[in-house]
């Protein structure tokens, strides 16, 4: 079992920034991958940026180049930094852990961006 907590949602204006967390109940050094995900009204849940055991990092063409994912295995904890944010950004926030074949999700974070 792993459980997830997420924080740092919040309410911020275009072109501001926002650091996402999630902190895991267990060691993240096994977690074969960790990712960010989000859902906005009316639609459906899509990933936004995922980082696996060995560091390798994938991201929705949306958000290359303003969202960065990292880990910190020390901590336990799962980062998204976002930048250069837009309303269409405006969504729940989700992290999600893949182990042993199991996926596990946080209870979400909301981020809203105001034009």
């Amino acid at each position: 079992q792993v459980q997830l907590v997420e924080s740092g949602g919040g309410l911020v204006q275009a072109g501001g920034s926002l650091r996402l967390s999630c902190a895991a109940s267990r060691s993240i050094f096994s977690i074969n991958a960790m990712g960010w995900y989000r859902q906005a009204p009316g639609k459906q849940r899509e990933l936004v940026a995922r980082i696996t055991s060995g560091g390798r990092t994938n991201y929705a063409d949306s958000v290359k180049g303003r969202f960065t994912i990292s880990r910190d295995n020390a901590k336990n904890t799962v980062y998204l930094q976002m930048n250069s944010l837009k309303p269409e950004d405006t969504a729940v926030y989700y992290c999600n852990a893949r182990w042993n074949l199991n996926d596990y999700w946080g209870q979400g974070t909301q981020v809203t961006v105001s034009s």
